[in-house]
């Protein structure tokens, strides 16, 4: 069902007559390797096979690849591994300050589903009071930000607390152990904590600052595959702008190809943003204020412009 809706709605079939001729001109790509995580217009690109469906008449393959979070991705993405992906506003940066091979290819604002959390019987109440305590997060990782940005809304610095460095499958246990207090993380597992784990939202990420997801494209990819990749991303806005309209639909779905619970996943697409659009000035300039932010703080070794690594297609 969910397959024929979309095809039904998707521009899909347009776009690859469109592109053919620049796509087949495009020599060698028998395989385009996509990046995920747990939630996001990429999980339901995946399910509804739009990708697959978009590129066989080409005679390229779609092959997936899980990660826990987006620096692994990163890693993977630099050295060719992956050729496209969906990460978070801080692990490009942290990319970029180690002069890896990506660029900005997409954007995607995120107005909910990330934040800190607390235990719901903590003494933690207002965001000063995170002065001494451990937090969980992922370093480099969205949450990473996040967690900085709060403390300056409360005026601490981030020598004010202790920060425990833990993947999301690793921080969820920890946050229901008690072995951290406050835990910065995203959906789904901003849910799973909220629902399951016993935590209460000290701070949704929207009370603090405007922050970003990004569709990453390894350089290389993005050099010699230009038109590939722009038909990457138009199919990828394709199933965000169908995402917004089917939102109980986009929680089966991500629930079947994470294996993450349809309660999880109906907290998680019920708050999500799925508009996928170009990196616009406005997110440039956002993004560079978390790369001052992580610099200035000495978290990256060397200070980046962001706008030097945004992809603009050329045949555009």
């Amino acid at each position: 069902m969910l397959r024929r809706n979309f095809l039904k709605l998707s521009a899909g079939s347009a776009i690859a007559a469109a592109f053919a001729s620049r796509a087949t001109a495009q020599a060698g790509v028998k395989e385009i390797r996509i990046g995920y995580q747990k939630t996001g217009v990429l999980v339901i690109a995946r399910q509804q096979a739009s990708l697959e469906k978009h590129f066989a008449p080409l005679g390229i393959e779609v092959k997936w690849v899980e990660f826990s979070s987006g620096p692994p991705m990163m890693e993977a993405m630099n050295v060719g591994s992956v050729d496209y992906g969906s990460v978070g506003d801080s692990p490009p940066v942290f990319a970029q300050a180690a002069g890896a091979a990506i660029v900005y290819a997409a954007g995607q604002p995120i107005t909910n589903g990330q934040g800190i959390l607390v235990p719901k019987d903590s003494p933690i109440r207002a965001i000063a009071d995170l002065k001494g305590k451990r937090i969980g997060f992922t370093k480099g990782s969205s949450a990473h930000n996040i967690v900085v940005q709060t403390l300056e809304k409360a005026g601490l610095t981030y020598a004010d607390i202790t920060p425990v460095y833990l993947t999301p499958p690793d921080a969820g246990p920890a946050f229901a152990n008690g072995s951290i207090e406050a835990w910065a993380i995203w959906d789904p597992y901003f849910a799973i904590g909220e629902t399951k784990q016993g935590g209460r939202i000290l701070i949704n990420s929207r009370e603090v600052t405007k922050t970003n997801s990004f569709y990453i494209a390894n350089r290389d990819f993005a050099k010699n595959h230009g038109a590939i990749l722009q038909q990457i991303v138009d199919v990828t806005a394709v199933a965000g702008k169908w995402a917004e309209q089917h939102r109980g639909e986009v929680a089966r779905s991500l629930a079947a190809i994470t294996g993450v619970p349809l309660d999880i996943q109906t907290v998680a697409a019920d708050r999500a943003n799925f508009v996928v659009g170009p990196v616009t000035d406005d997110i440039v300039t956002t993004q560079q204020g978390v790369a001052d932010r992580f610099h200035k703080l000495g978290l990256i070794p060397k200070p980046v412009v962001v706008r030097d690594i945004v992809w603009r297609n050329p045949a555009a």
